[in-house]
């Protein structure tokens, strides 16, 4: 089926100046409406269906059909968590690090403590500032004996000084943070 111009031409002449204007106003917005709308509209029949996929997803968790899957960051963090020791031990393992000292014959001042959490892995992080008194092997066999028996001991900072040249004997400042898991 082929038009002719001439019936074309017929129908414009029929519809007049603005008959004409008005078929190409309708032509721009069928146009405007299939280049803009539509791919719209199919974007957000693609989040409805997202949407009722995630909402399937949460009953099926509700009812316990589908476990979730955690990160290989946060397991790791939990397992580090369930072998450290808890907040409640505190005590016993500071008790643990003036044994520790007594066995070295180090003189140990008082010192200061702060217990805190990390923000990042809510772990509690118990600060100890602890001044010592002793001759260097005895201050040395004294940090190995603090890693080696408590593995959750960070030694942050060490000060040492001597008053005299001569001396044996050393002053200074030890800084640690002991890790404790919230539980």
């Amino acid at each position: 089926m082929r038009v002719h111009s001439l019936m074309v031409h017929e129908a414009a002449a029929r519809l007049g100046r603005v008959g004409l204007a008005a078929t190409l106003v309708a032509l721009l917005a069928v146009g405007l409406a299939l280049a803009a709308v539509l791919p719209q509209w199919q974007a957000v029949r693609a989040l409805r269906a997202a949407e009722a996929d995630a909402n399937t997803q949460v009953q099926r968790l509700a009812r316990g059909e589908l476990k979730v899957q955690v990160k290989p960051e946060q397991q790791a963090l939990d397992t580090l968590r369930q072998q450290l020791p808890g907040q409640p031990q505190a005590s016993e393992l500071i008790e643990r690090l003036y044994h520790l000292a007594n066995a070295e014959r180090i003189s140990l001042a008082r010192a200061e403590y702060a217990l805190g959490v990390d923000p990042k892995t809510q772990l509690a992080r118990y600060q100890i500032v602890l001044p010592v008194r002793g001759s260097y092997p005895q201050i040395r066999g004294f940090l190995q004996a603090l890693i080696g028996q408590l593995p959750t001991l960070v030694l942050e900072d060490l000060e040492l000084q001597r008053k005299r040249i001569g001396d044996r004997e050393l002053t200074g400042r030890v800084r640690m943070t002991l890790y404790l898991s919230r539980s």
